[in-house]
């Protein structure tokens, strides 16, 4: 089911593109990679860079359809460079001289992105952008007409372009000549926010995309990776499972080399599974308080204990954390209840589906007979790129801290600080316990949170034996519950 896809970008080796061909910033400096030895860019207003490009693609696309494959044609992260030094690189002399040709005006210089501030900057940046998206359509146009057939790719890196700190750069570099449906297919990498955990800034991406490009779900592609280090697989992995679920029409890991590199396999990856969505689903109701209130239970831990023949033990704790267990019989006190908790086992079926339960002893962030702050409970601390916090709750009077995932807070209750200052916006609350900032905190603030919480459970039985005659003898009905664990 695997198939070519080839890919064109607007990129060449420095060392063999000729010098009138490449992009250059104010200063005159071409634009230039940071690879070894430096890839630069091309400028999409050279007739002879352009006409080199639809050359290139119309041959290869050729070899593809010689060799009897589909063909599939990307054009590959299409933009105007803008380097470290943060110098846009939209003066190359073919840039300027057609500006002028066609509007009168001489191009407005720009030596920081991030600091654009005049009409004539914004419409110049406006202009380049237009001029770009015409460049990717002539290559467009170029491989259909040689092969009508030919499925149209556009590969969009959003980290580069939708810069928090630069947003006046998606005028030149999201340009609406791309919209739908101008490629068959846009395909989305982002791998600067999902390696740095930047879930607002990966957020804001697409739906600035999803606004200017308008492509559905069902055409789309994901580019999961790249792992400068092996420490970022589980991120990547993460991100292309999300994109399973948002139902992309391919997703991929890449690229081989740090797949080879850091031996990166994947066994099972469960999303499109309308079996678990029916037997693993979560209803989030919460279990009747006045039932719950009544129920007795608590943590449980895996402890191995080895009793060596001196008498001496050893310990291994084998889980990270607990795992509750109720029994909410013991809350039924009425006829009423008896009916209430019926019909809620029905509405779940049995084991089949998880709900909320309120722990009347452990249910806040707080300590005990204590209000809750923003500063209950420490989640980490600020690096400057990650957004994402997961929340948690600390046990513990000594240096080895127990600490609980809470996964399912009580929305309204959430109250976060940065560096003790209670932030009442600027963050919403994710699905499944995480608070994602629209900024990222900066590097070393202490980010806190207080909160309400309930905890995932589900009947530990697919069958309840209640009799009215039992109960009104005294009887009380035997109603296990048991945590569930999310990540």
């Amino acid at each position: 089911g695997l198939s070519p896809i080839l890919s064109l970008s607007f990129e060449l080796l420095d060392q063999h593109c000729p010098s009138a061909w490449a992009q250059r910033n104010n200063d005159g400096a071409r634009a230039a990679t940071g690879y070894s030895p430096p890839s630069t860019l091309l400028s999409p207003a050279d007739a002879s860079a352009m006409a080199w490009l639809k050359a290139v693609a119309v041959a290869f696309n050729a070899i593809l359809v010689a060799g009897g494959a589909a063909p599939r044609f990307q054009i590959g992260e299409p933009w105007w460079w803008v380097g470290p030094d943060w110098k846009p690189c939209v003066y190359d002399a073919a840039t300027t001289a057609l500006y002028l040709a066609q509007t009168g005006l001489a191009a407005p210089p720009i030596g920081d992105i991030r600091s654009v501030g005049t009409a004539a900057e914004r419409r110049y940046l406006d202009w380049c952008g237009s001029l770009l998206g015409q460049a990717t359509l002539a290559v467009r146009d170029a491989v259909k007409v040689a092969v009508p057939a030919t499925q149209t790719m556009l590969l969009f890196y959003a980290p580069q372009v939708l810069n928090a700190v630069a947003p006046e750069l998606l005028r030149a570099n999201l340009p609406g000549e791309w919209a739908h449906p101008a490629f068959d297919v846009l395909q989305l990498e982002d791998y600067d926010f999902v390696t740095l955990g930047d879930f607002g800034g990966q957020a804001r991406a697409r739906a600035s995309v999803a606004d200017r490009l308008g492509y559905p779900i069902a055409d789309q592609h994901y580019f999961s990776g790249f792992a400068a280090v092996a420490g970022d697989w589980d991120r990547i992995f993460d991100a292309a499972a999300a994109s399973l679920k948002r139902g992309v029409a391919e997703t991929f890991v890449w690229a081989w080399p740090q797949t080879a590199r850091d031996g990166f396999t994947v066994f099972d990856v469960s999303i499109d599974a309308t079996e678990e969505d029916d037997v693993a689903a979560f209803h989030d109701v919460l279990f009747p308080l006045e039932l719950g209130y009544g129920a007795a239970g608590g943590p449980e831990f895996s402890t191995q204990v080895v009793v060596t023949g001196s008498g001496f033990e050893q310990r291994n704790s084998q889980w990270s954390d607990a795992r509750l267990y109720y029994d909410a019989g013991l809350g039924v006190r009425s006829e009423a209840d008896l009916s209430a908790l019926i019909a809620f086992f029905r509405a779940r079926r049995g084991q089949a589906h998880g709900f909320r339960f309120s722990d009347p002893l452990d249910r806040n962030s707080a300590a005990t007979n204590m209000p809750t702050t923003a500063q209950d409970q420490f989640l980490g601390t600020g690096d400057g790129g990650a957004t994402r916090f997961a929340l948690v709750k600390n046990y513990g009077d000594t240096d080895d801290i127990q600490s609980r995932r809470i996964t399912r807070p009580v929305p309204d209750s959430v109250k976060v600080a940065i560096d003790a200052v209670p932030q009442p916006g600027g963050w919403t609350l994710g699905s499944g316990g995480f608070v994602d900032f629209d900024t990222p905190p900066a590097a070393g603030a202490a980010v806190t949170a207080g909160f309400d919480f309930d905890v995932p459970v589900r009947f530990a039985s697919d069958r309840i034996d209640v009799s009215l005659a039992g109960w009104r003898a005294g009887e009380l009905p035997s109603i296990p519950l048991v945590e569930v664990r999310e990540v």
